[in-house]
């Protein structure tokens, strides 16, 4: 089994130098790194050139205007090879060296995985600022609130292929779209994994301000009529509750300790 992960980045110096050693990092060797860059200005893709030698061919790269993170991510589906596809953010780095290990050993009778996530200080990867803590998928649950943590989102190549890539008229929420029609829509079979796949640096595209969070919501709002679901009703306080109580819970832990 071989698994794509695809990094989408543009000006990502500051922080890519984390994400290519973790994914080299990773014990499990069957894996392919495709980088798809937006013409970055900064030293980008001068740090990709360096750290190619040491992929010994598992890296691919292109480095061209897009339309954003989810064309980007949508070049990036379209060059992979491998049989499973995930992303890793250029601001974020795998939580282990044993990540890709645990999606392969748990794609086996199921067409995607995920797992936890930890939302870490921008300057700090130790520092935890929330946790999202995953649980099994039961049908019906995106109607409450809940949803996968999108990076550590593993999926099929197939189940590209057969239901489609990033929708790019969501902008902010299009991941959410994604799983939202994979998992509900076609009821794709999933596995959770209890273990923190990935540390995400916080400000990233759909958390950076109120205006983007705003925006997110009533893209998902939309994310739903587009499949042919009305929104739930009292919704995006039942997604949005549940984040407040993990944040004011880890702040928390973080003064106790």
């Amino acid at each position: 089994m071989t698994i794509s992960i695809i990094t989408a980045t543009f000006n990502s110096g500051k922080t890519l130098r984390t994400n290519l050693e973790s994914v080299l990092s990773q014990t499990f060797g069957d894996f392919e790194h495709i980088i798809v860059d937006g013409a970055s200005r900064d030293d980008t893709m001068e740090i990709v050139k360096a750290y190619e030698p040491l992929y010994r061919g598992r890296l691919r790269y292109v480095s061209e205007p897009d339309k954003g993170i989810y064309d980007a991510m949508n070049k990036g589906i379209a060059m992979a090879t491998g049989d499973v596809i995930g992303v890793l953010n250029s601001d974020d780095c795998f939580a282990s060296d044993k990540i890709l290990e645990a999606v392969a050993n748990g794609m086996t009778k199921v067409d995607a995985v995920f797992g936890d996530l930890d939302y870490v200080s921008q300057n700090d990867l130790s520092r935890v600022v929330r946790r999202w803590k995953g649980s099994p998928f039961v049908q019906g649950y995106f109607f409450k609130g809940w949803h996968p943590a999108h990076p550590t989102f593993y999926a099929r190549r197939e189940c590209f292929e057969k239901y489609g890539n990033f929708d790019l008229t969501l902008n902010v929420s299009a991941d959410f779209e994604l799983m939202f029609r994979f998992m509900e829509r076609y009821k794709i079979r999933t596995r959770y994994i209890p273990e923190t796949f990935v540390k995400m640096r916080m400000g990233g595209e759909s958390n950076r301000s109120l205006s983007k969070i705003i925006e997110g919501n009533r893209n998902i709002l939309k994310a739903f009529r587009k499949n042919g679901y009305d929104a739930p009703r009292f919704y995006v306080v039942r997604r949005l509750a549940p984040k407040v109580v993990s944040m004011v819970r880890t702040s928390l832990k973080r003064r106790k300790s």
